[in-house]
């Protein structure tokens, strides 16, 4: 039986040493330079794990309303817990290079699971899409290379236990971010076959949690700004409180 709670301790990492200054930054893309400000005040710890609650809905051939916590360590893993419609509750990991999901109903009956190579990889992606939760992790000195973009863009390289992945962060007028994109493994489908499909969403609120700016509010799923957009959305969220561990 997973050990959830263990789990959560062994992703509960203390901040590195020092605090965010802009110098931090100073050499990095023009997008990278107008984002990371944006989202980290000055004086800031440098946070490597994060804990959240959030409430929205999730469509699971329909949408359906869920309340769920999370322990977020960009790099390391997650652990989130969720309750969906009040009878479904289980949850997701990805820690070690291993992903798991175990859903069940009342507690008794199995709904959904997974794991393997397949759902492993698709955790490590998911895991780079919710690095904009702790934007610290996206520091250079935390592992994250920042590419060359327009001012309107910051594209970050972010190392998983799988491959680097490659974000593009779209910025509004005061560098916070609006959406984001980038190629992620799954099976959006359920044919059976895993391939590298584009994975992304857009924000609609932000909100500061100690020191860190972040997206609060916003929808994601497969196929953003392509054609299938519309039956690959399946994740809406709101981010009702965010501590970062340290």
């Amino acid at each position: 039986m997973v050990d959830l709670v263990l789990i959560e301790q062994r992703l509960t990492l203390p901040a590195h040493d020092g605090h965010f200054a802009e110098a931090d930054v100073r050499d990095l893309p023009d997008g990278a330079r107008r984002m990371l400000p944006a989202a980290i005040a000055p004086g800031t710890r440098l946070a490597a794990s994060l804990r959240l609650r959030m409430r929205g809905s999730i469509k699971l051939n329909r949408w359906l309303p869920f309340r769920a916590t999370e322990v977020i360590a960009p790099g390391v893993g997650f652990v989130w817990r969720a309750r969906v419609a009040g009878i479904v509750a289980g949850y997701d990991r990805y820690i070690d290079g291993q992903g798991e999901m175990q859903w069940k109903l009342a507690g008794l009956v199995t709904v959904a699971q997974g794991s393997g190579a397949d759902v492993s990889r698709s955790a490590a992606g998911r895991e780079v899409g919710e690095t904009f939760w702790l934007p610290t992790a996206l520091l250079p000195q935390f592992g994250t290379e920042w590419l060359p973009a327009d001012d309107d863009h910051a594209i970050a390289r972010i190392r998983t236990a799988a491959e680097p992945i490659d974000v593009t962060y779209t910025l509004d007028a005061s560098g916070r971010v609006r959406s984001l994109t980038f190629q992620r493994w799954g099976d959006p489908d359920d044919r059976g076959e895993f391939a590298f499909h584009t994975f992304g969403g857009t924000t609609t609120e932000h909100r500061t949690f100690g020191g860190l700016t972040i997206p609060s509010k916003g929808t994601v799923g497969w196929s953003f700004g392509e054609e299938g957009w519309e039956t690959g959305e399946f994740f809406r969220f709101q981010i009702t409180d965010a501590h970062p561990v340290g």
